[in-house]
């Protein structure tokens, strides 16, 4: 049964953030609300990511205690600061209260992991400042302020593919709010700022390669990505251009 939240719940623990691997646990249900797909239920902690930096939100399964499975087909942020929001067309016997078994679509968040990894990879080969980008399951893109950069197709492709063949690891680490104003580099996103407040900003470095600011899950080497091509590098303006890449068993 689905109601209005006029109580504040704690924020959610996003266990995505310390295992991208983990792909089923168990949770506690803390409330079901009517939302735009339905239903959202919020958890005191999930693996599924919520939609953010250009990456789409995760989808799966909670299985409630009855056995039966309410399908969330996108997870978002909540509307309560640090809750994560599970969205589904119902949520069948789910109540707060229970604890429930959540089970992430997998494949479809692995090839997330990969295609988010290359993006940033790419951020490394072109060096001008990322002003978009999407992350998709086959496809992906960024849009770059390019300035007088000439881009050359092949050329990026090959050392996309130098990269992820090199199998580099691929890490997290943090640093303060107040070190990420003092290294102002680290931001490639024009438009966007990573966000502030809590005091830690989460980075996520490949060692020689490429160090940034980013929430979303990656795979743990390079070479988890598979061999990508450049499909087409767009003109989105007199400066703007937009690089579009997809896995080669694509």
């Amino acid at each position: 049964m689905t109601e209005t939240l006029t109580a504040a719940v704690p924020a959610t623990e996003d266990l995505f953030r310390a295992d991208a691997y983990a792909v089923t646990t168990t949770a506690t249900v803390l409330a079901v609300l009517a939302g735009e797909a339905g239903a959202e239920i919020i958890l005191d902690r999930t693996l599924f990511y919520p939609m953010g930096g250009g990456q789409p939100g995760d989808t799966g399964v909670i299985l409630a205690p009855d056995g039966t499975e309410c399908v969330i087909t996108d997870t978002r942020k909540g509307i309560q600061p640090g809750t994560i929001a599970h969205r589904a067309a119902s949520a069948g016997t789910l109540a707060p209260g229970q604890t429930v078994t959540l089970r992430l679509d997998w494949p479809r968040r692995h090839k997330l992991m990969r295609m988010h990894t290359c993006l940033h990879l790419l951020s490394a080969v072109i060096p001008a400042g990322v002003t978009g980008g999407q992350v998709g399951e086959d496809k992906g893109r960024l849009d770059f302020d390019i300035g007088e950069l000439v881009l050359d197709r092949d050329a990026i492709e090959a050392q996309l593919n130098a990269l992820i063949a090199a199998d580099h690891p691929v890490g997290q680490r943090a640093i303060t709010d107040a070190e990420l104003d003092a290294n102002p580099g680290l931001v490639k996103t024009m438009s966007v700022q990573p966000p502030r407040g809590a005091g830690i900003v989460r980075l996520i470095e490949i060692p020689g390669v490429d160090l940034q600011p980013c929430g979303g899950t990656h795979v743990a080497r390079t070479g988890e990505i598979g061999p990508v091509r450049i499909e087409k590098i767009e003109n989105k303006g007199k400066r703007n251009r937009r690089v579009v890449l997809a896995f080669a068993e694509g």
